[in-house]
C-alpha cells in the first residue's frame, strides 16, 4: 500500500480518519494514540505481515535500552548505547548489506561463498536511523520516553514510516502529548491540500516522466551505444523524475501529518535552486542530512581537528551516506563524488573568504547552473545499474558519439512535460511556501522563492483554489491504476 493508490487514498486513509474522529468525540485522547499506532502497523505489514516481528523487535528492544539509558549516569551507560547502536547496525547490515559484502569478500579471498536471498524490510533504513538518534539522546539526556504506547507511535507514524522525515523524540512526543492537539477543519482543509499538491507531483510528473528515463538507462545497461540527445533527455528525465516523486512524497508526508494535527519536519526545500553542493545538502533529504552531520559527522570530529581531518569526516560521512542508499558501488561512488563536491566547495570557500558571504548577484545564475550540473552527474551514478552504464550515459553525454541533437526517443508530450519542469524546479515556489500562511512544517520559517515578475502564487481556503484541488485529484485518480511506488521506498 503507498500513498498514491487506491486502496491508501480510498479506503485507508477515510476509515484512520473516521476512527481518529469518532475515538476523539468521545474525549479518549490516548485511545486517539492506539488507534494511530494500530492503523500504522495495519499500514506497515500491508506490504508482507512478517516485518512486523522485525519492527516489533526493534521497538520493544530500543524502548527498552532507552529506559536504561535515561535512568541515571554510570560508566556502563556508554556501552549500554554502544551496544544498542551495534545492535541496530548489525541488523540493517544483516539485511541490507550481506550479500554486497559478501561478494567483496568472494572477489578478494577467492572463495565461493553462497548466501540465500534476503528479502529487505520495508523502512529498516528509516525506523533504525530514528532509534540510533534515540539512544544516543537518550545517553546524552536531551530525550527520554517512559510511555510505551507513544514510543511505539514516534517509531511507526504512517505518514513517515516508510520514507522519512528522520524525525527527533523531541520533536513528535509534545504534539503526540498536546492535550490540545485536535482534529480541525483548518488542519484537514490544509492537509488535503498539500497531500493533493504531493500526489499530482508523483502521479502526474513523475511517473510521466520514469518511461524515458527507464528506457535509456535499460539501454546503457543493455551495452547499447547512446546518442548524445539520448543521454541527456534520460539523464534530464531522471533528475525531474527523483525531484518531483521525492518533492511529492514529502509533500504527502507533511499532509498527511497535518490532518491529525501532526507537523513534521521539512525534508525537501527546492534543492535544484541552489548555488553550491553545500546548500543542496541543506536543502535535499534534509532530515538524513540533519543525522548524517550530528551522529557521524561531529562524533568524528567534524571541523574542529584541523583542516585535514575536517576533508576526511566528510568524505567518510558521504561515503556512508552513499552507502546508505544502496548496497552497491554505484551508491558508494555517489556519495564519494558529493564528498568530493563538498571538499572542494570548503576549499573554495576558505580559500576566497565568501563563507558566510550572500553569493553576489551576476554569480547566482553560474553557480547555480553548476551547481545542477554537478548534482546530475552524480544521479548517473545513482540510477544506473552499473559502472559500465554509467559510463556509456556520461561519454554519451560528453558527446562520444556526436553531438546530434536528433533521436531524443522523447515524445513531444513528454518533452514539453520535462522542458516545463525544468523551468518551474528554478522559477516557482515550492508547496511548503504556496502554503507558507498557514505554518505547514514544524519550526521553519519560508518565504517564497519566485521571480518578482511573477504573480505571487497563494494557497488560501477559497473556491479557486477548491476547484484547482478537485481537478488534480480527479486526474490523479484517473491516472493511479498504473502508478508505481516512490523511488526512496527501496532505500
Amino acid at each position: 500500500m503507498i500513498f498514491s493508490s487506491y486502496t491508501f487514498v480510498l479506503v485507508f486513509l477515510p476509515a484512520v480518519l473516521a476512527g481518529y474522529a469518532m475515538l476523539q468525540r468521545l474525549g479518549h485522547s490516548r485511545v486517539t494514540i492506539a488507534w494511530l499506532v494500530l492503523a500504522s502497523f495495519v499500514f506497515y505489514g500491508w506490504w508482507n505481515p512478517i516485518y512486523l516481528v522485525l519492527i516489533g523487535f526493534s521497538i520493544l528492544f530500543n524502548y527498552t535500552l532507552g529506559l536504561q539509558l535515561g535512568g541515571g549516569e554510570g560508566r556502563h551507560r556508554k556501552l549500554l548505547m554502544l551496544f544498542g547502536v551495534t545492535v541496530n547496525l548489525g541488523l540493517l547490515g544483516y539485511f541490507k548489506y550481506a550479500g554486497f559484502f559478501v561478494n567483496i569478500i568472494d572477489a578478494v579471498s577467492g572463495a565461493d561463498w553462497r548466501i540465500g536471498r534476503i528479502v529487505l524490510p520495508l523502512a529498516i533504513s528509516f525506523f533504525t536511523f530514528q532509534q540510533i538518534a534515540y539512544l544516543v539522546d537518550a545517553y546524552r539526556h536531551v530525550s527520554q520516553e517512559h510511555d510505551f504506547l507513544d514510543y511505539c507511535l514516534f517509531v511507526t507514524f504512517f505518514p513517515q514510516l516508510i520514507a522519512g522525515p528522520i524525525v527527533h523524540h523531541h520533536e513528535m512526543l509534545p504534539q503526540f502529548r498536546d492535550p490540545g492537539r485536535r482534529m480541525r477543519r483548518q488542519d484537514l482543509s490544509i492537509g488535503s491540500a498539500i497531500f493533493v499538491f504531493g500526489m499530482a507531483k508523483k502521479v502526474l510528473i513523475a511517473d510521466e516522466l520514469a518511461p524515458h528515463a527507464d528506457e535509456i538507462f535499460a539501454l546503457a545497461g543493455a551495452g547499447h551505444d547512446l546518442t548524445f540527445a539520448q543521454a541527456w533527455t534520460g539523464v534530464l528525465a531522471y533528475t525531474m523524475q527523483l525531484y518531483f516523486d521525492f518533492s511529492g512524497y514529502s509533500d504527502m508526508a507533511i499532509g498527511l501529518g497535518r490532518l491529525f494535527g501532526i507537523r513534521l519536519p521539512m525534508n525537501f526545500n527546492s534543492p535544484y535552486k541552489s548555488m553550491s553542493v553545500i546548500e543542496f545538502w541543506g536543502r535535499w533529504h534534509i532530515t538524513l542530512s540533519r543525522f548524517l552531520r550530528d551522529y557521524l559527522y561531529i562524533p568524528l570530529g567534524g571541523n574542529r581537528k584541523g583542516k585535514a581531518r575536517r576533508y576526511v569526516n566528510l568524505m567518510l560521512t558521504m561515503l556512508l551516506g552513499g552507502l546508505w542508499h544502496g548496497a552497491g558501488w554505484t551508491f558508494v561512488v555517489w556519495g564519494g563524488l558529493h564528498g568530493l563536491y563538498l571538499c572542494v566547495n570548503h576549499a573554495w570557500r576558505a580559500m576566497t573568504g565568501s563563507r558566510g558571504k550572500p553569493v553576489r548577484i551576476r554569480w547566482r545564475i553560474p553557480a547555480t547552473a553548476l551547481t545542477f550540473l554537478a548534482v546530475c552527474i552524480g544521479w548517473v551514478f545513482f540510477r544506473a545499474e552499473s559502472f559500465d552504464a554509467a559510463g556509456r550515459v556520461l561519454g554519451a553525454m560528453m558527446g562520444s558519439h556526436g553531438w546530434s541533437l536528433a533521436d531524443s526517443g522523447l515524445s513531444p508530450g513528454r518533452a514539453a512535460m520535462l522542458w516545463g519542469m525544468l523551468t518551474a524546479v528554478f522559477i516557482m515556489p515550492n508547496t511548503q511556501q504556496i502554503m507558507h500562511r498557514y505554518k505547514p512544517i514544524l519550526a521553519m520559517k519560508l518565504r517564497p522563492e519566485q521571480p518578482r515578475w511573477l504573480p505571487a502564487i497563494e494557497w488560501k481556503p477559497d473556491v479557486f483554489w477548491s476547484v484547482v484541488m478537485a481537478i488534480l485529484t480527479i486526474a490523479c485518480l484517473l491516472q493511479m491504476s498504473r502508478v508505481s511506488t516512490f523511488i526512496y521506498y527501496q532505500f
